[in-house]
């Protein structure tokens, strides 16, 4: 190898470092593997040049593959709808016989991402569009009649999500137990179980937004940018979401007791909020609150329902993970549920990121997320 090929390979390995190379907190678990599979986002985005949604469709081919769901043994697997929405059923084959478990999972994706047996999506609708799918859905399967057809326990039946799919699990989670108030012919889920929700979109300086905004898979802007497609939000707008500019002091919608619900200075320790402080815009921006009524919806929000919805809702597991944009919602959803009496069960993560809980197959394997995944399996096998 001549002079000009050790210089071409020495500038050539070095770039390819300095590109791959992001600079993480320590504690992030395997932070090489999280830093190339960054780098495969970065290069997806900047060299074929495709909008925002065609990147993240990317992703969800890298995150969400089906690997090992068409064939499982012991499982069957059927797709069919409840209510008209697109399910897919996996039940146990086999077995001793008798009644069994139940667990509706609702798939993360920022309510813009999923297969083709799910609620509806981003593009084609918008909130409530894809919350209504998921009621719709649970209440078919709450019923009696498919509840037996499933040789399902009525009382062993749960729900459950990841991220966005986690806030649609809290929602459903806080609404079905309404049902059999009305209807006998319903029953109520008796836990939930949600892996790092987003459940509030008023406050995007959460001391985890500002630690996270640069760790992947979510940074705060594309966490910005899924809320507002969800709800609505002219586009333009995101700046001004990312500055809190849309829950300023003169909104009066936002009323001192709706404030205290997502105040993160009342329901962080104070390990977690990190010695930040508030960030609450001034003037704001006026009439956004009535143009976008999802951001105080607690069908959109689940963190701002009133004491009495909570003290209503199931047992609840909430996993969180320290370098996640995510992290502040589940914990400050965890106190809250804590303080009108829920049984709460926070696994947190130390060494977790966004996404990890799904990454249990190489080449996107980590540690961290097959622990998660163990005692997420491990809570569900207890407590329902």
């Amino acid at each position: 190898m001549g002079p000009f090929s050790v210089v071409f390979t020495f500038l050539l390995t070095a770039s390819l470092a300095y590109y791959v190379y992001t600079p993480f907190p320590d504690g992030v678990e395997e932070p090489w593997k999280l830093m190339l599979l960054d780098a495969t986002f970065r290069t997806a985005a900047k060299f074929v040049r495709i909008s925002h949604l065609c990147i993240l469709r990317f992703r969800e081919v890298l995150l969400e593959s089906d690997a090992g769901e068409d064939f499982v043994p012991g499982v069957k697997v059927s797709d069919v709808t409840f209510s008209g929405v697109p399910v897919r059923v996996y039940e146990a084959s086999g077995g001793q016989g008798g009644l069994r478990r139940g667990l509706l999972y609702f798939h993360g994706g920022g309510w813009a991402l999923g297969r083709a047996s799910n609620y509806r999506l981003y593009p084609e609708v918008q909130f409530p569009e894809p919350y209504l799918d998921c009621l719709a859905a649970a209440k078919h399967f709450l019923s009696a009649e498919v509840l037996s057809r499933y040789s399902v326990d009525p009382e062993r039946v749960g729900v459950s999500g990841d991220s966005a799919g986690g806030n649609l699990a809290a929602a459903v989670a806080q609404e079905v137990h309404t049902l059999t108030k009305y209807d006998y012919n319903y029953h109520v889920c008796r836990a939930q179980a949600l892996v790092y929700p987003a459940l509030q979109a008023l406050d995007f300086h959460t001391p985890s937004c500002i630690q996270n905004q640069n760790i992947p898979v979510l940074s705060r802007s594309s966490l910005v940018q899924f809320w507002i497609q969800y709800l609505g939000v002219d586009l333009s707008l995101k700046e001004p979401f990312l500055s809190n500019q849309h829950s300023g002091l003169q909104q009066p919608l936002l009323t001192p007791e709706l404030r205290a619900r997502f105040n993160w200075t009342l329901l962080l320790s104070a390990e977690h909020q990190k010695n930040q402080s508030p960030v609450v815009a001034g003037q704001g921006l006026e009439g956004i609150l009535e143009k976008a009524p999802g951001l105080l919806d607690i069908r959109a929000s689940p963190l701002l329902a009133n004491p009495e919805v909570l003290s209503k809702c199931p047992k609840a597991y909430i996993l969180t993970c320290e370098f996640d944009v995510l992290r502040d919602d589940g914990l400050m959803y965890t106190q809250r549920l804590q303080n009108v009496g829920v049984q709460v069960t926070n696994a947190h993560y130390k060494d977790g990121f966004h996404g990890c809980f799904s990454m249990l197959f190489w080449p996107l394997e980590f540690d961290v997320g097959r622990r998660a995944f163990r005692h997420y399996i491990s809570w569900l096998q207890d407590n329902l």
